[in-house]
């Protein structure tokens, strides 16, 4: 007679049977390269939590599960990094400005109103010694008067100067020849006087571009009184500026390799000069500005990133790949496996407008998220 096993005994071999069978397909969690932080420590830990088919998931310890697909979706690029030495930099404010020997400044002569003509507007080009508008000489009441009392007294001199002239030339005979002459030498000067004076009552005078380039300023409207020394236009090279940064630090100008604006890799700067006397504390820095048609308004603020000759350990990495987490705290994402990210505080220096060093925060081979990090750091 066959033995049939027990209800329960087949109950126990099931459970025996179904337990050996998840062992089975659970794998054995382990670092990837470039999971652990500055110290040594393991960053990696078990991705339990996450649903099979889930794409994207923030797991309970805050890391970040990412399917592969999803990876490629967000094109997320990663690289190893490396310390090494960099420059030291330091942040400035400073103000674009005219370059004194590529722009220039036209200014009123004299008192006098702007005459209908084609004035100039912003932004038009033009060239050194093109006229730009034409100003007629105005005069208070007093001194008007004045000018056409003094322009009757010539007109009537005149007169009697070409009377004598003449009366001598018929006596040319009879008389000496240096009175002749110095009776013409009289009329002449008085003819020119007539018409200096008669042109400052009534003519115009052109006024002219003082440097090419493009009008950056204009002040003037038809039919405007102008005082001497008021500012008519400033004109500008678009393709050359001058940078004026301040700093507090007196010895930065000797340490000084060079520079860039943030926000404006394409411009190239080179610094010019240092002043030798303080502006309200602080001491002026100069730096020539190239680029083609540079993209900054006279008086524009800018922000400088000045490399000095001082040198620092860190990893250099894309200004990108830095994003901010919920508590605001300055962070880079490490690819911890082939389908998990890690949030690492790191500490910060700007190298330039779009390359910042890592200081503190990250071992030398971490894996480093630095395209698609934004989008990562959106995942709840």
């Amino acid at each position: 007679m066959i033995a049939h096993p027990s209800f329960f005994s087949l109950r126990f071999i099931a459970f025996f049977t179904l337990l050996a069978g998840a062992l089975c397909v659970v794998p054995a969690a382990h670092s990837a390269p470039g999971a652990h932080g500055p110290d040594g420590e393991h960053l990696a830990a078990s991705s339990a939590g996450a649903s099979a088919g889930a794409a994207l998931a923030r797991l309970p310890d805050g890391s970040i599960h990412a399917s592969k697909q999803a990876q490629r979706r967000m094109t997320i690029r990663t690289v190893m990094t490396q310390d090494a030495k960099h420059a030291l930099t330091v942040q400035l404010n400073g103000r674009a400005a005219i370059d004194p020997n590529a722009g220039g400044r036209v200014q009123a002569p004299f008192a006098g109103r702007i005459e209908a003509g084609s004035l100039p507007i912003l932004g038009q080009r033009v060239t050194k010694g093109q006229v730009l508008v034409h100003l007629s000489p105005v005069s208070g009441a007093i001194e008007y008067a004045n000018q056409q009392a003094q322009m009757a007294d010539l007109r009537a001199n005149r007169a009697l100067a070409e009377q004598r002239v003449a009366r001598l030339e018929q006596l040319a005979g009879s008389v000496p020849g240096k009175d002749i002459e110095a009776a013409k030498a009289e009329l002449s000067s008085l003819r020119g006087r007539e018409r200096a004076v008669s042109g400052s009552l009534a003519s115009r005078h052109p006024i002219t571009a003082s440097a090419s380039g493009v009008i950056a300023a204009a002040h003037v409207l038809i039919g405007q009184i102008v005082e001497p020394r008021d500012i008519l236009f400033d004109i500008v090279d678009p393709n050359r500026m001058i940078i004026e940064a301040l700093t507090p630090d007196v010895t930065l100008a000797g340490r000084i390799e060079g520079a860039s604006l943030l926000g404006f890799p394409a411009i190239a700067l080179t610094p010019a000069g240092a002043g030798r006397s303080l502006q309200d504390g602080a001491l002026p820095l100069i730096f020539q500005a190239r680029a083609n048609h540079i993209p900054l308004a006279i008086g524009q603020p800018v922000t400088l990133l000045v490399r000095l000759t001082e040198k620092i350990n860190g990893i250099a990495l894309p200004a990108e790949a830095l994003v901010r987490s919920q508590t605001n705290e300055t962070i880079v994402w490490i690819k911890s496996g082939a389908e998990r990210f890690i949030a690492q505080p790191v500490q910060v220096k700007v190298q330039s407008a779009d390359t910042v060093i890592v200081v503190n925060g990250l071992a030398a081979d971490n894996r480093v998220v630095v395209s698609g990090a934004a989008l990562i750091n959106q995942i709840r």
